[in-house]
């Protein structure tokens, strides 16, 4: 959890710094990517946690 926050902190870094300085619009872009991957992993991470006897009915 904490490793998903973190990446979540740095996304939004890169993003701000890309978006504020002029001629830094890739910064943007990878921001985007890690928060995209980050997602990605964490839902991953989640869906693997379930098992198939844990799932509520209703």
């Amino acid at each position: 959890m904490v490793l998903f926050l973190l990446l979540i902190i740095v996304a939004i870094v890169l993003g701000l710094i890309g978006a504020v300085v002029n001629g830094l619009l890739y910064l943007l872009i990878i921001g985007v990517i890690v928060l995209v991957a980050d997602l990605v992993w964490f839902g991953a991470r989640l869906g693997r946690r379930r098992g198939p006897g844990k799932r509520r009915l209703g």
